[in-house]
């Protein structure tokens, strides 16, 4: 059969966390031109993806119709046969209770080229984040993974045996089985296997609001009934679920159980996220401004065409470094333009930024702001030519006290901030529910625009602001932050709310 041009990934998402995807699992989702995503696949994996990629969500529960298999599988062969990369991307490992086989079956039956990336399967996520092992050299040395949920018309003799799985002389791991617990755990007991066999029930694994349970064969049940657990969670049978201390390395992380919102724009808030989230919280996304190159570039075209004549250049930001150089090489130019000029950083951010294209900044002050700056600047710039290297808004005060203080000063926008009008439906019901419970901000524009999105809802979160400035500026907006960073960077942020939360905490 001949093949067509366009080939499916079938890739495991893993069991929630993004982190526990796998390289090549992200690789693919770079290539993707399409993406099918279901319920269980983390939403902040699809940052891999690209900009142009066509993103396609199979269906939530409780949100609308699900997408049948028949549909999936269609999806995913129309898109290949018009020569496209597509992802098909399934929670937790496409092998195990994912109905690859239906996929592959329909794959092969249309000629099309396939790949099979693995991911981290439920049973070994729970067990590792609640700390539980599915095999002890003592108690289980084998585990069984079984569904909880059997085809309504599967022929009597590939059922479950259940007088087989009561022998079984291991571990036993149900996956769906909340809603069946009752059948499967009566016909164990019947068959032979004791209604005191300890039972772990992980719900939400990898995930910030992870919960486990433990109770016993015979009373599973009943806790089920009293606690009203729902989808999706993992059940582990046998000795090794045994009481163990309810604290493990996951759930005693500080920010465990916290919802904290980044809003820095999307290419930048991935280093914040990633350290609240290693901290143990619940990372959401909502980008209050969005940054683009300028309009027209010709203003700083005809700067750097000039750059010979200025002895200071002075970025207050790292947008600022990455959108200027990058415009400099475009242009055919390298850091030889730069011989001539001493280079000047608000802050560490920028300082990095500097670093990443083999730069030394030759001031920053010690104090992260433009005022500080300006002070720093203010006897080597005097009698000098200094250009700024600014954003399309922002406070005129840094130019404003380094011409004061005796510069030549130009300045020129490098990039763009625009504010984002309306934030993700989602994120607006959960600030309007009061189930944020942080939210960041980073900048004096980020204030205004989060305020601007979502109004009285913002008083129903704590706002961690990263400076006094910005605090300053919530403040004269009616919003004054409960948590001000020390440090003016991401990482005293991070702090400051590492403080706040511990306060809270505290008896």
């Amino acid at each position: 059969m001949q093949r067509s041009a366009g080939k499916v990934y079938l890739v495991g998402a893993g069991p929630g966390d993004p982190g526990l995807l796998t390289m090549r699992g992200a690789e693919c989702l770079r290539q993707a031109d399409v993406v099918l995503y279901d319920y269980l696949a983390a939403p902040e994996l699809l940052v891999h993806t690209r900009p142009d990629a066509e993103l396609v969500c199979l269906g939530r529960h409780g949100h609308g119709r699900l997408m049948s298999q028949t549909e999936t599988c269609d999806l995913m062969i129309r898109h290949a046969t018009q020569g496209r990369a597509v992802v098909r991307l399934k929670g937790g490992d496409p092998a195990i209770f994912a109905r690859m086989a239906e996929e592959l079956a329909a794959l092969e039956a249309a000629g099309i080229v396939y790949e099979i990336v693995p991911g981290v399967t439920a049973a070994s996520a729970a067990s590792s984040h609640a700390g539980i092992p599915l095999t002890d050299r003592d108690e289980a040395s084998c585990v069984a993974f079984v569904t909880g949920h059997e085809r309504q018309d599967k022929e009597a003799d590939n059922t479950l045996d259940y007088a087989a799985l009561a022998q079984f002389p291991g571990t036993l791991v149900f996956y769906m089985g909340i809603t069946t617990a009752p059948h499967w755990s009566r016909e164990l007991i019947a068959n032979g296997k004791s209604p005191h066999t300890p039972v772990a029930i992980v719900r939400r694994c990898t995930w910030p609001d992870q919960q486990t349970f433990t109770t016993t064969l015979g009373e599973l049940s009943n806790l089920l009934a009293e606690s009203k657990l729902r989808p999706p969670a993992v059940l582990i049978v046998g000795d090794v679920a045994r009481q163990r201390t309810p604290e493990n390395w996951f759930n005693t992380r500080p920010l465990f159980g916290r919802t904290v919102l980044v809003t820095r724009p999307v290419h930048q808030a991935d280093e914040l996220a990633n350290r609240l989230r290693e901290l143990g919280a619940n990372v959401l996304y909502q980008p209050a401004i969005e940054i683009a190159p300028p309009a027209d570039w010709l203003a700083v075209d005809r700067m750097i065409e000039c750059l010979g004549e200025f002895r200071w250049l002075v970025f207050s930001s790292a947008n600022g470094v990455q959108h200027f150089l990058n415009r400099l090489f475009a242009l055919g130019h390298d850091v030889r333009a730069l011989a001539n000029a001493r280079l000047a950083a608000i802050g560490p951010a920028t300082v990095e930024s500097l670093a990443q294209y083999r730069l030394r900044a030759d001031l920053c002050p010690e104090n992260y702001r433009a005022e500080a700056l300006a002070e720093a600047l203010a006897a080597p710039t005097r009698g000098q030519r200094v250009l700024l290297l600014r954003a399309s808004r922002g406070r005129e005060i840094l130019a404003e006290m380094l011409a004061a203080s005796g510069a030549i000063v130009e300045q020129v926008v490098v990039y763009e901030s625009r504010d984002v009008t309306t934030p993700d439906e989602q994120i607006a019901e959960l600030m309007a529910a009061g189930k944020i419970d942080i939210a960041t901000v980073t900048s004096s524009a980020i204030a205004r625009s989060l305020v601007h999105m979502f109004g009285s809802s913002l008083r129903k979160t704590q706002l961690a602001a990263i400076s006094p400035l910005t605090a300053e500026v919530l403040s004269e907006l009616g919003h004054t932050p409960s948590i001000i960073a020390e440090t003016y960077t991401s990482d005293g942020l991070v702090d400051a709310i590492l403080t706040a939360a511990a306060n809270a905490t505290k008896p």
